[in-house]
């Protein structure tokens, strides 16, 4: 056929689609007709695209919404189908006080709830701990048992709320806690929705929080991966996160390749483990950045899409669609938040949100204007959720599915981002065949084998660029180039070097008080004494002997069972640190 005619062809396939997808269901009848129009009444339709007869050269890589390679979209209905889950990141103090943040986002609109984690739980350790000191409640919620977790859902029902825990390094117990607390509502716990982050890999190479070194924390994960996949399958255990890779100082190009290269690693993971590409893939959901960029951001998750689908079918072999599906999460970007002019990060954030809908985001959190100074304020995370619906309700940016797609600055953004990225998917190669090659060198030179490495190229190639400071030294070179940049006015923040007149006070911000922690160890403290102490060392005796089996099949029910006993983070975490280790970064200028 000629590219008018497969042009043709695409859109009647997408017309079938979007008729099958309105069609009336089992148990429901057919979709309203919604009639979409302009502000001024004029009808729009749900997907635009070349006029009948054009010849658009390369609109394959463009295509339709909903088909491959799902540049415009993993729906053929777009928003019109279903809108973005509005999930708003919140935690502060203790489990009481962030259950009543999350009953007002609940009842305010909010689609789904998103756990933010104080330091010591984001690093293994327990309120009490001497490493805590000082920072119980402070950047998110303080969880030291499944306790608390039954606390931070009292009244939430978890069979019924799509839940997302940010938190990698302690990630697995934390689950367990949070399967624990489900169990105790009296959930199904294989019915249970939602996302986990676990992605260590951005820890290494942005954020900086692990517990043990790269190999035990990729067993976790295989065994994590394992076990949802065959008891709890609409729960994704792993959520792999560019936004601390982009919040760190990264370029869109860099967020975007080093991001998806976590992806295929963890993809090589899975397989390593025996598990069917078309059942793992859908267990992994990725979290982006929206930065200030109008249209870089909106190319960047547009070449998100496209590169991630492409590999998933010519590179692994997926034949389902959905294995092929880049779904994601956006925050928008912290780090463009400023604490002079404070009041300018509400525009920030609307322009940055609408980016990140403009380019298909499947859930969305919108910061809050006061995060630069400390956590939100309840009106300032109200204004945060109404700037969401804003765009949701008002702006008429649901009606029409990817509005964007064909234009000509968009498509060559999206073109020259993808394009950046498999080069940097090339060099990441690179260094882990040469890591392959210097391992097989030493083993020839001590007289054994060295089989290739167990889970695969590009998992070397990160564990490679993680230990030769690689990913830290270009995170390190681009975020010295914008500052640069910045000093020399190249680049311009309003508020901090352009416009810095201003007439607006200090805003009022969230304090959280010292007895928060008093009381957080105080509670802690009553916890341990009133459990079964015999259960819970009988529970990480267990735990110890299942870490130091290599041939143990999976961990997850041995750390589950010393959830329900209430053993805590610090126990759990510690008692697998006793076989697995520390890891110190090598420090590099």
């Amino acid at each position: 056929m000629a590219k008018a005619e497969e042009i043709a062809a695409g859109r009647a396939r997408w017309q079938a689609r979007y008729d099958a997808a309105r069609a009336p269901r089992q148990g429901r009848g057919a979709a309203a007709p919604e009639p979409r129009t302009t502000l001024s009444g004029q009808p729009v339709d749900p997907v635009y695209g070349p006029p009948p007869g054009a010849d658009v050269p390369g609109f394959e890589r463009i295509g339709w919404p909903g088909e491959f390679p799902f540049t415009r979209g993993l729906y053929p209905t777009g928003y019109r189908g279903r809108p973005w889950t509005i999930r708003q990141f919140a935690g502060f103090g203790n489990a009481r006080q962030t259950n009543e943040r999350y009953r007002m986002i609940l009842a305010s609109g909010g689609g789904g709830l998103s756990v933010a984690f104080d330091m010591p739980t984001l690093m293994g350790y327990d309120s009490d701990a001497p490493m805590a000191l000082g920072e119980v409640g402070h950047c998110g919620v303080a969880v030291d048992s499944a306790a608390d977790m039954d606390v931070l859902f009292d009244g939430i029902p978890l069979d019924e709320t799509t839940t997302s825990m940010t938190i990698s390094g302690p990630a697995i117990p934390v689950f367990c806690m949070y399967l624990v607390a489900a169990e105790r509502q009296g959930a199904d716990i294989t019915t249970l929705n939602g996302t986990l982050q676990t992605d260590i890999f951005k820890e290494y190479i942005a954020q900086k929080e692990w517990l043990y070194p790269p190999e035990p924390h990729l067993r976790l994960i295989g065994d994590l991966m394992e076990y949802c996949t065959e008891n709890i399958p609409a729960f994704k255990p792993l959520s792999v996160s560019g936004y601390h890779i982009r919040e760190a100082g990264a370029t869109a190009a860099q967020e975007l390749a080093f991001t998806l290269a976590d992806g295929f690693g963890y993809v090589e993971l899975g397989l390593s483990r025996g598990l069917d590409v078309n059942k793992l893939a859908r267990g992994l959901s990725f979290f982006f950045d929206a930065h200030i960029d109008f249209f870089e951001e909106i190319a960047k998750f547009r070449a998100a899409r496209r590169i991630w689908a492409r590999w998933m079918r010519d590179r692994f072999g997926a034949t389902d669609d959905r294995a092929m599906w880049l779904r994601f999460h956006t925050q928008t970007a912290g780090v463009s938040l400023t604490a002079q002019q404070p009041y300018n990060n509400v525009v920030r954030t609307a322009v940055e949100a609408l980016s990140a809908v403009l380019g298909g985001t499947n859930s969305l959190h919108t910061n809050a204007l006061d995060e630069t100074l400390a956590l939100p304020t309840a009106t300032s995370a109200e204004i945060a959720l109404r700037t969401q619906q804003v765009i949701m309700e008002e702006t008429g940016v649901v009606n029409v599915a990817d509005p964007l797609g064909g234009s000509y600055y968009v498509e060559a953004l999206t073109d020259r981002l993808e394009e950046e990225a498999e080069r940097i998917f090339e060099r990441i190669e690179r260094m882990g065949a040469a890591k392959e090659a210097e391992r097989a060198e030493d083993a020839a030179a001590a007289g054994r084998d060295a089989a290739e490495h167990a889970i695969g190229p590009i998992t070397s190639g990160i564990l490679a660029g993680i230990d030769n400071g690689w990913f830290t030294s270009e995170i390190a070179e681009s975020a010295f180039q914008y500052q640069q940049a910045l000093e020399k006015d190249e680049k311009r923040i309003v508020g901090v070097n352009c416009h810095t007149s201003t007439i607006t006070g200090e805003v009022e911000t969230l304090r959280i008080s010292h007895e928060v922690e008093e009381e957080q160890r105080r509670v802690l403290a009553e916890r341990r004494a009133k459990r079964d102490q015999a259960a819970v060392d009988a529970a990480l005796s267990d735990l110890l002997d299942a870490v130091r089996d290599p041939a143990r099949p999976n961990l997850i029910p041995v750390i589950l069972q010393a959830a329900r006993a209430e053993a805590t983070l610090g126990e759990i975490c510690g008692t697998m640190g006793q076989e697995f280790g520390t890891y110190t970064e090598d420090p590099r200028l």
